[in-house]
């Protein structure tokens, strides 16, 4: 099959890649001008189950709007799919394929090789949540997958993206929008810590949340403000406890760099977001990218873009991973919500008489009066404002005393208003529009209408003597043309109609979803005809464009293989092997107790590797990350014949191309029996097990796998990878992480309900957040070892060399007691089964 022609390729600008919750988001999307939209068809298989996402009936007038426009639509299907989720899955796609579905953003491996198999010619992209961030990874996908495009990690440098851009795979970036603190697609907070999880659509975002650091006795460390004292600025603390909150990123003011290096499609982050937000955002890429295209450059239209993106939801904006920062000036410590734009302070306040509302007393109630506090709020304003504007008012001493007010009226800059607010306000506060009304009255004016966005057409009219009047249309894209005829030109026998009559007529193109850009007349003098005879003519022209540009969805076959027949299996299972004791340890010396306690195979991280005096025989455990600066440190460890955990598609390929035995780590995530199979015929030689598993999913996998698979069972989880370093909040990083005595601490993030979750950052500047609560499923050993699991798992990467060798033993008894038949020992106390009998949904 030909490589089709990239977006970029053809329009000399990035796609801009619009978010849609559900019907008034596409709307507004679409009125603001977005080359494609994605969006979730139904609340089960997408990763903002949250979002009112589309049932068919709307899916499918939402892309007939969007393909009349010239739009595409991707649909989501980016989570994390059991085995017995398959077939809907598959359902669901074949379903949306035939209702429109431009392409299909995918997570899950064996859903990927699902998709492939059955349909080649459905476009499918490489979901952000499948952790792709280098050259390899990317032609990796190309070569195995066969996919459409890649969507990259939003931590990427300007440099990076050039570079994978050479691959000739497209690319789709981060633009706009949200950061989440950990990389995409490796976060187990939220699923670990209440059973919502991130891969699957349902994460609780407690990266938001207020923490503290502290230290291993429980002390908490203080996070210093701006103006501590002593340290060079760029040192410096910044206060606050939302210490895994990143602000915003933007990238408006760097398109022109984005395109060069190779980004094919800009996405705006936002499917649980409002309309209003959608429409001011969108439009306002969508004006930078036509200036981009157009070569112009003008401080005032660029200013104007920003007033615009600072008015709706944002945390501030950050453009570091661009330039490979990641320090503290990404960070939004001090709040999690929206900042909205500063407009200006409070001057002075009023109080009011109280007001006395009456409440109740319908269908023979209690009547009740309530006394409500009114003030007048003078604020002088630094930028304009309008009428209904939401106006935020922040005291400077006490920030969370703050309220809202409605700006009463439209005002400049320099000028004062009074707003109406529930209290005084110091003189001082900041105020904020947090809230445009004119964005939310523009999203409202498209919510609910079928033509939102009028597709660009030049109109050619031929009327001669004698002849059919002629009506064509032809799209200014190129994308498609029409042409209808209607009656027989005659001469006038009264007034004449002349080329500005034709052009006025023809023109008035009513609610079709088309819009006259040019005219080209061809007309005989001395004809005559009535208008709505032309009228006519012109609406059955528009009529059979429509049908033109919706021909090639309406003639999709979209049957292919049965999807609830047939689905793709892994291969059969081998004969159960002997147990396997496992050890992740992080010194030679643990990798010592390990085995003097009974662990067969120990495991270090690649880094640990790297220092010390280490004993024959130590299997590599690959980062979960892997840039292209990573592969130097990373890629040496990859041995042709020997073991090797690989954490990343890269470096699976990278193992396969070498002829190693990589084991997938739980950070590829492999919920089904097709995954299985699918990354078994691309080299895996074993698996370890998501820790978000039922038992009885675990079960199933290992008997369906012709390879050993394992699990962790003893020990805490890594629940996120930052390339952000937490230690940084305290102000007194060195720039120097081996030489940071920061990181010989043993700090922890303590959450609002008290729990300490373990914080680790690396030789890299890369922070590891280890679950509050450790695991221990040593008593369902003798279940795994029936099912066919051989490798069990003591991860010790937060143990010392005394702690290592019981925890193995504890492991290595509980596998001698399921041999013998015994009872397993109780669970250790304060620890926990994880999601072995609590599913993740």
């Amino acid at each position: 099959m030909p490589r089709r022609t990239t977006f970029l390729e053809a329009h000399g600008v990035p796609e801009l890649l619009a978010p849609a919750g559900g019907p008034e988001p596409f709307n507004a999307a679409l009125a603001a001008g977005a080359d494609a939209i994605y969006c979730g068809l139904g609340n089960d298989f997408n990763a903002r189950r949250g979002a009112k996402n589309f049932d068919d009936e709307s899916f499918s007038a939402a892309c007939r709007r969007a393909h009349l426009a010239g739009t595409r639509v991707y649909v989501t299907v980016n989570v994390a799919i059991s085995t017995e989720e398959m077939p809907r899955v598959l359902e669901l796609v074949r379903r949306a394929w035939g209702l429109g579905a431009d392409a299909f953003i995918i997570q899950d491996w064996g859903l990927m090789a699902e998709v492939r198999r059955r349909w080649p010619q459905i476009e499918t992209h490489v979901s952000t949540q499948a952790n792709v961030h280098d050259a390899r990874g990317v032609a990796w996908c190309r070569d195995v997958w066969g996919v459409d495009r890649v969507t990259l990690s939003r931590e990427l440098s300007l440099t990076e993206i050039s570079r994978i851009a050479e691959e000739g795979v497209e690319l789709e970036c981060f633009g706009h929008g949200a950061l989440c603190f950990c990389y995409s697609g490796v976060c187990l907070m939220s699923s670990l810590a209440g059973g919502r999880s991130a891969n699957r659509g349902l994460c609780a975002q407690p990266c938001r949340l207020p923490y503290d650091l502290v230290d291993e006795d429980g002390r908490v460390l203080e996070i210093p403000g701006v103006a501590t004292q002593g340290l060079p600025e760029k040192n410096r603390g910044v206060g606050g406890t939302r210490l895994l909150c990143p602000k915003d990123y933007c990238t408006v003011d760097h398109l022109a760099d984005m395109r060069d290096a190779g980004v094919g499609s800009l996405k705006v982050e936002g499917r649980m977001k409002a309309p209003d937000y959608v429409f001011s955002v969108v439009g306002a890429y969508r004006d930078a990218l036509d200036a981009l295209a157009a070569g112009e450059k003008d401080e005032g239209s660029s200013a104007a873009l920003h007033r615009r993106l600072k008015r709706a939801f944002n945390r501030d904006f950050t453009d570091d991973y661009l330039w490979g920062r990641s320090g503290n000036k990404m960070m939004s410590y001090e709040r999690s919500n929206n900042r909205g734009e500063v407009v200006g302070e409070v001057v002075g306040a009023r109080v009011l008489e109280d007001a006395v509302v009456r409440r109740g007393g319908g269908s023979g109630g209690r009547e009740r009066l309530r006394r409500h506090t009114r003030a007048d709020v003078e604020v002088r304003l630094s930028a304009p404002v309008g009428a209904g504007d939401l106006l935020e008012i922040r005291p400077i001493d006490d920030p969370t005393q703050f309220l809202t007010a409605p700006a009463p009226e439209d005002a400049a800059a320099g000028e004062k208003i009074t707003c109406r607010a529930a209290r005084p306000m110091p003189a001082g506060s900041v105020v904020r529009v947090i809230r445009s009304q004119r964005a939310l009255d523009d999203a409202a004016r498209v919510a609910d209408k079928d033509v939102v966005r009028r597709r660009p057409v030049h109109v050619r009219v031929t009327a001669r003597l004698g002849e059919p009047f002629s009506v064509e249309l032809e799209c200014a894209d190129g994308a498609a043309s029409a042409r209808a005829e209607g009656f027989v030109v005659e001469a006038a026998r009264t007034r004449p109609v002349d080329e500005k009559d034709l052009v006025e007529h023809v023109g008035r193109m009513g609610q079709s979803p088309f819009e006259p850009v040019s005219f080209s007349v061809e007309l005989d003098p001395g004809c005559g005809m009535g208008f709505s005879a032309v009228h006519k003519v012109r609406a059955e022209a528009c009529a059979r464009l429509e049908e033109v540009l919706l021909a090639p969805y309406a003639a999709r076959d979209s049957k292919g293989d049965s999807p609830l027949l047939n689905h793709f299996a892994a291969a059969p299972a081998s004969t159960v092997g002997e147990p396997c004791v496992c050890a992740l340890v992080t010194t030679p010396e643990c990798a010592e107790a390990a085995r003097a306690a009974g662990a067969s195979r120990v495991y270090a991280l690649a880094d640990d590797l790297a220092e010390g005096s280490w004993p024959e025989g130590v299997v590599p455990w690959l980062d979960e990350i892997c840039r292209e600066v990573d592969h130097a440190r990373l890629d040496r460890f990859v041995a042709p014949g020997d073991p090797v955990a690989v954490g990343n598609v890269s470096e699976l390929a990278l193992a396969a191309e070498r002829g190693a035995a990589p084991e997938v780590r739980s950070c590829i995530p492999v919920h089904n029996t097709s995954a299985l199979a699918a990354l078994e015929s691309a080299g895996a030689a074993g698996f370890w097990l998501s820790p978000e598993l039922t038992l009885e999913e675990v079960c199933a996998l290992a008997r369906a796998a012709s390879v050993p698979v394992g699990l962790s069972v003893l020990g805490r989880e890594r629940v996120m990878t930052s390339e952000h370093c937490v230690l940084q909040a305290l102000g007194r990083c060195v720039h120097d992480c081996r030489r940071c005595e920061l990181r010989r601490q043993h700090l922890s993030l303590r959450d609002i309900d008290g729990r300490e979750l373990p914080v680790r950052t690396d030789v890299n500047g890369r922070s590891r957040i280890f679950s509050a609560s450790p695991l221990d499923a040593t008593p369902q050993v003798a279940e795994l070892l029936a099912a066919g699991v051989t490798r069990l798992m003591v991860d010790a990467q937060l143990m010392d060399a005394p702690e290592v060798g019981p925890a193995v033993e504890r492991v290595v008894r509980a596998v001698e007691a399921a041999r013998e038949g015994r009872r397993p020992a109780q669970r250790l106390s304060g620890h926990t089964s994880g999601h072995l009998f609590a599913g993740i949904g």
